[in-house]
This record gives structure tokens, sequence and C-alpha cells, in this order.
């Protein structure tokens, strides 16, 4: 990488260092989310840099659907441990095991949607104030509508039209009882920014994000891989690929692309040459309609 790319995530990482410390000087009690995933990998090492030697000021929690790739939660336990930092680990399946949602059957059934009762219910339980996130703005159209500092209502509920100025990064963080934050530090950055930044930190990743063999079904013009969770249509064949996923999330509804990237360089250099969105290539979920993440946010997702 040159000196421009360089300067570039150093800015980047300044800044998400500065929101971090300013959550956690404005909240006395901030969460941040680590699901294993790329976005929270590197959220995890903003963290590092801005509290190490101490203790993170705030516990880890992952939103588990029950169904995410084993890799993934392999990674996440093992990350967390060497770290010695805690995790609250918020199960759907407990969710539907209570009666607070209720499981989708069928071959496009999905438990993604039900993470946000999850969600909003491990807040209250644990009387979190502000959850940091590894959203960004280049994911999907309704992620770039959201403000850094992203108020919630009393009901966890986001509303596009009522959103504070952050002018000159200055983040006002005053919440009213009840009322909640989710706050983005890496919400400026692309992909792009993303993998550049794994690459010069070196930072292990979970190994679904490299080019592997898999078996796979294809839906929709998307890659599923075949699980206990998939249920076939009629005509749908398992194959096997080489393929590799650009975000991680529940099986049932995250697909992978056809890749032979097999190393942190090759990954850049795909990732640089690509003008589809990971999100509108590879999540079922955020393709139901334009509006989909947005109306998810509304009700409380984040």
């Amino acid at each position: 990488m040159g000196d421009y790319e360089l300067s570039n995530l150093g800015v980047l990482e300044s800044d998400a260092i500065q929101i971090m410390r300013e959550v956690a000087a404005e909240f006395e009690r901030p969460v941040l989310l680590f699901s294993g995933g790329k976005d929270s990998i590197v959220l995890l090492r903003i963290a590092e840099k801005a509290f190490r030697p101490g203790r993170f000021p705030f516990p880890l929690m992952h939103v588990d659907t029950g169904h995410n790739f084993p890799e993934v939660i392999e990674f996440r336990d093992r990350r967390v441990a060497e770290l010695g930092e805690k995790l609250i680990v918020a199960s759907v399946q407990e969710s539907i095991d209570s009666g607070r949602v209720a499981e989708q059957s069928g071959p496009r059934a999905s438990r993604n949607q039900l993470q946000t009762t999850t969600l909003l219910d491990a807040i209250a339980e644990h009387s979190f104030e502000a959850a940091l996130g590894g959203a960004r703005r280049d994911e999907e159209r309704s992620r770039a509508k959201e403000r850094i500092f992203s108020f919630r209502n009393d009901s966890g509920g986001w509303d596009p039209k009522n959103q504070r100025p952050e002018l000159w990064n200055l983040y006002n963080g005053r919440i009213n009882q009840g009322e909640q934050v989710r706050v983005f530090p890496i919400s400026n950055w692309t992909e792009l920014d993303i993998w550049q930044y794994i690459a010069e930190e070196q930072l292990e990743i979970p190994s679904i994000y490299f080019a592997h063999e898999r078996e796979l079904f294809e839906r929709d013009g998307m890659l599923y891989a075949t699980s206990e969770v998939s249920e076939l249509l009629p005509g749908e064949t398992p194959f096997t690929d080489s393929v590799r996923y650009r975000t991680v999330g529940d099986m049932s509804c995250t697909g992978a692309v056809r890749s032979s990237a097999s190393t942190l360089e090759q990954v850049v250099k795909e990732i640089a040459a690509t003008r589809i969105t990971e999100r509108g290539e590879t999540r079922a979920d955020d393709r139901a309609s334009e509006a989909a993440m947005e109306d998810r946010k509304k009700e409380g997702y984040f």
C-alpha cells in the first residue's frame, strides 16, 4: 500500500479511537457488539489501541442466532479468551424457547429478523445505554442515512428524520431515561478500508473469509452453504465450488461468492475490483425490498 492509503487508514483509525473514548467518557453502561466478523474484529483492535494496557470499559456482546457458521463461533470464543474480556451471548434460541419470538419454518425461513427482539431484551436486561457496533455507511442505503451517534427511543426504535447534527466531530450523548444510543466508530470506513486495515495490522480472521471448497446450493442467484439449517427447494442440487464470504451471519441467509483469494493481499485486490456492495451480493434478507433494512432499524435492529 502507498502513502495515501496509509494516511487515510491512520485518519480513520484516529477518528474511531476518539469516538470509542467519547463513548467511554459519556456513558456509564456501554457495550461493544462482537460477532467474530471482520468489522467487529477491527473494532476490537480499535478498542485495544484506545484502552490497552487497561481492560475495556465495556463488555462484549454477541446476538447469536444459533445458526452461525461454526468457524466464526470458534474464532469468537477464542479471540475473547485471548483478550481476557467478558462476553455476553444473547441467544435467539432462548428468545424462541421463552415465547418472545416465533420461529419461521420452510425453505426460506431465517432467524436473522428475530435478532431485534433478542438485542432489545439484552440491552434492557443489562441496562446498556450505548451499544458500539461495526455498521458502515457504504453497506446499504439506510445505514448511509445514520449518524455516528444514532439515538433510539425507549422502545429501541429509530427515526431517520429525527437525528442530531454532528458538526466538527462533536457528539451529543445526552439521553433521557429509557433511551439508547447505537454508536458506529467505523461508519465512515469502506469495505476496502476494512480489508486494508486488516492486512496492515495483520489481524487474524475466521477462515471462511478466504477461498475454500464448500458444498453449496444456488437460490435466487446466491450461493448458500448446505447445512442442517438449510431446507432445499425442489430442483435445488448441492454442488462443490471454491468460495469465500464477504460478510458472516446467519447461515440461512448469508451467501458466498466464488473466489480463489486465499491471502489478505488477494482479498484486498478482489474487493478493490468489485462494484457490488457486500450486503447487496450476499445477504438475502436485504433483497426483500429497498427499504428492508430501514424498516428493521425503525423497529430496533442494529
